[in-house]
């Protein structure tokens, strides 16, 4: 095979957009036909609920109560197998300690762990949080992509060739692989992060092994920063961030994906980076990115961040697409299942304060607290949507990792560190109940067509 020397495959050529052309042309489904068939688009009703596809025990979401055979908007609930998000954040705050691991253990294993339990759970995870010998050198410094996701989904696939049981997907080999996955994220999204950062911005190199004793929180900040410090604070808040991350639910996007995946039989590396591959879009993971650049947008073109009537002006030509990336969307705002609140932004919020006053951060802390008073009215108005319309944890999650110095190439991959731990439960669960292949049906409304012969075309 002939050699192709410096070709620009990433071109897109005159005959490709043709191509493209003729796709769209032929590809144009008549939107009159998805109600004609009573299609669920979205996998969702016409109410906005989700199409019912499966049972979970792993966590709830409650955004509504019924009352008198009507269903009532509530302010939002999320429940862990059962405890409330609330209950749980507040319990190990309490006790001045970390919450992701116990997190973690809860979710996979239905219960809160007791004192021994968790110290020795913590000590497996910290067993696992280590490489194979050459794999930065080998697989995360060659090739650097500016998208993090992507090296973290390539990361986990070549796991697979590290792992002597690869294709086991008996309970005990599954659970294995997954706290191996769990324990090992942060050391492939930040180590990626340096080789992107050394090889493509030329700034230094280094990497910082992971230290003993820390949480997975503590672990990231180290690892990032060259001196390998942070504040008490800093931790706390990242672990809150990876406590509320965590698990949303059996049919957010990526969990659903994982769910499809694990249906097949395939191995946990394939399902792990299916969901990776979901999670990156900027309509689920990288939702918060698009937060931070519009509110970047948003105090480049505000004159007075103080101005409740300039700011409103501003997001009413958010909503009529003249302002920002023109896509008619307040960033941030509302949410697929929640109407009055997402439970995940009210816990957060309370730290994100306490956080901007440390970093001397408080005037746009006051400029997030104004937009998230005004965007709903002017969403309700504008829309003429009056079901409730509230922040959701993408609103100030941004907000809070650019306050902790973490770059926007991260963003979704700390999303990811905390969700695998979901994930993980809803692949075990799923091959627990030996379900069958997830396959809903696509009903063809393409004409029939007669074969033309090639001379005749």
């Amino acid at each position: 095979m002939k050699e192709v020397q410096n070709k620009d495959f990433s071109e897109v050529t005159p005959q490709i957009e043709q191509l493209a052309g003729l796709s769209k042309r032929n590809g144009n489904i008549n939107p009159e036909l998805y109600s004609k068939y009573e299609v669920k688009r979205g996998l969702r009703d016409i109410s906005g609920q989700g199409v019912l596809a499966g049972l979970t025990e792993i966590s709830q979401i409650q955004s509504y109560i019924v009352e008198d055979h009507e269903m009532v908007p509530c302010q939002g609930r999320l429940y862990y197998r059962g405890i409330n998000i609330r209950e749980i954040v507040g319990g190990f705050l309490k006790e001045k300690r970390f919450g992701f691991e116990e997190t973690i253990y809860l979710l996979l294993f239905g219960e809160l762990p007791n004192k021994k339990e968790l110290q020795d759970f913590q000590e497996l995870l910290e067993e696992y949080r280590s490489l194979p010998t050459g794999f930065v050198r080998d697989i995360i410094m060659k090739a650097p992509s500016k998208d993090m996701m992507n090296t973290l989904a390539r990361s986990v696939l070549t796991m697979y060739s590290y792992d002597n049981r690869a294709d086991d997907t008996s309970l005990p080999n599954v659970l294995r692989q997954c706290l191996q996955l769990i324990a090992i994220f942060p050391l492939l999204s930040v180590y990626g992060y340096q080789a992107y950062n050394h090889y493509v911005n030329g700034q230094s190199l280094f990497i910082h092994p992971p230290k003993a004793g820390l949480s997975t929180a503590e672990n990231i900040l180290q690892l990032l920063r060259a001196d390998g410090q942070y504040t008490e604070l800093e931790a706390k808040i990242l672990d809150i961030a990876l406590v509320l991350h965590a698990e949303h639910g059996g049919g957010n996007n990526s969990t659903f994906t994982n769910h499809v995946v694990t249906s097949s039989g395939t191995d946990t590396y394939s399902a792990i980076a299916a969901s990776l591959g979901s999670l990156k879009g900027p309509k689920h993971g990288g939702a918060n990115i698009k937060v931070v650049q519009m509110f970047e947008d948003m105090k480049a073109n505000l004159q007075d961040w103080e101005d409740d009537e300039e700011i409103a002006a501003y997001l009413l030509g958010l909503l009529r697409k003249e302002r920002f990336d023109k896509k008619g969307l307040i960033y941030g705002m509302g949410h697929a299942v929640y109407s009055l609140s997402d439970p995940r932004a009210d816990i957060f919020k309370s730290y994100v304060g306490k956080l901007s006053v440390s970093k001397g951060r408080e005037k746009e802390y006051n400029l997030y607290t104004k937009v998230e008073r005004l965007a709903p009215e002017i969403i309700a108005e504008e829309r003429k949507i009056y079901k409730g319309v509230s922040p959701n944890i993408d609103f100030y999650s941004g907000f809070v990792y650019s306050m902790l110095d973490l770059p926007l190439e991260l963003y979704t991959p700390i999303f990811a560190i905390a969700r695998i731990a979901g994930w993980s439960a809803h692949r075990m669960e799923e091959l627990i109940n030996e379900g069958k292949i997830i396959r809903p049906a696509y009903k063809a409304v393409a004409p029939r067509k007669q074969y033309t012969p090639l001379d005749e075309r």
